[in-house]
């Protein structure tokens, strides 16, 4: 993000939160650690302080990992939230509450911060390399997701408005879980056809929890839910996938995260999606074998054919329940 903005002109500064990497950074201006062989723009400057980056900012991307998104904020604490507009590109619900990123700004910042999620089909390779893109921006104040999208938008990253804020966020973070299971099946040697029944049915539950939430359906069949589903469960670029992939192939999860260098969101996500539908009484059940996997270790050709044998039901009715 801080690349194509600076492609357009956009003088952006960035929070570099290793070190190691900030040194690399401001010595050969690549990074080298998550977005290799990419030269970034003059106009981007590099700090190892979240204050000094955001200083006098008008506008702030957060695209730190779910996780540490609320301490991140807590550490920022802008001098006046109302004059600042927060981009969250950031993918998840908080575990201990069960908040989307919207919840915990509410309760970091308040509601008189202007807050927009920017979301959709979008892997960070393919947008460093301006390939075309198109994504949805939701804020609840239309002034505030007009003014982003045009901030983003280019000829080669084209931005949508939306004022569901509740639905963007679900779909990116639920479909993180999703491609878990795709990546499961993947390894378990399985073939389309699995995938497609489980993105499509997965996009059901992703509407029947969505909706009870106070989305609208219509999002979710979007960019930010569908076209976010169907990109990451069809992808090795997907990091969610690829930690489904080995888990399908028999690792455990604990020696999959140790190799790891960057964040699987659906990891956490499933843990809190699980637990958020049961607090709702919303029936998920490939979410609840995701997490049986990842958190149980269930063998993940039980959970396929936990699955396969549930209850048989009228599929108009059974979506039905989830509008």
């Amino acid at each position: 993000m801080a690349e194509h903005l600076a492609r357009q002109g956009t003088a952006v500064r960035l929070w570099v939160y290793e070190p190691q990497l900030l040194a690399i950074l401001r010595q050969q201006r690549q990074n080298t650690m998550f977005l290799p062989s990419v030269p970034l723009s003059p106009t981007i400057s590099f700090h190892g302080e979240v204050n000094e980056a955001a200083a006098g900012a008008s506008i702030v991307v957060m695209a730190v990992p779910s996780h540490v998104f609320r301490q991140v904020l807590n550490t920022l604490q802008p001098t006046d939230p109302k004059k600042l507009i927060l981009v969250s590109a950031t993918k998840g619900i908080e575990n201990d509450t069960l908040l989307t990123m919207e919840g915990v700004v509410r309760e970091v910042l308040g509601p008189q911060c202007p807050y927009a999620i920017l979301s959709g089909p979008s892997f960070a390779g393919e947008v460093s390399q301006a390939q075309p893109t198109v994504v949805t921006v939701a804020s609840r104040q239309r002034s505030a997701a007009k003014a982003i999208q045009q901030l983003f938008s280019s000829p080669t990253f084209r931005v949508y408005t939306t004022y569901d804020v509740t639905g963007v966020e679900l779909g990116g973070a639920l479909k993180n879980v999703m491609a878990l299971g795709a990546g499961i099946l993947e390894g378990l040697g399985l073939g389309a056809n699995p995938r497609a029944a489980l993105i499509t049915r997965g996009l059901a539950e992703i509407i029947r929890l969505g909706t009870r939430l106070g989305a609208n359906p219509m999002t979710l069949a979007g960019l930010s839910g569908l076209g976010d589903l169907v990109l990451t469960c069809t992808s090795t670029q997907s990091r969610n996938y690829r930690v489904g992939v080995q888990l399908g192939s028999g690792l455990k999860l604990k020696e999959i995260l140790a190799n790891m260098k960057m964040v699987a969101e659906g990891v956490k996500t499933a843990a809190a999606t699980h637990f958020l539908a049961q607090k709702l009484g919303v029936e998920m059940p490939i979410v609840e074998q995701v997490y049986r996997i990842l958190y149980e270790d269930q063998a993940p050709r039980k959970a396929v054919r936990i699955l396969m044998t549930r209850e048989l039901k009228d599929e108009i009715d059974a979506m039905a329940e989830s509008w």
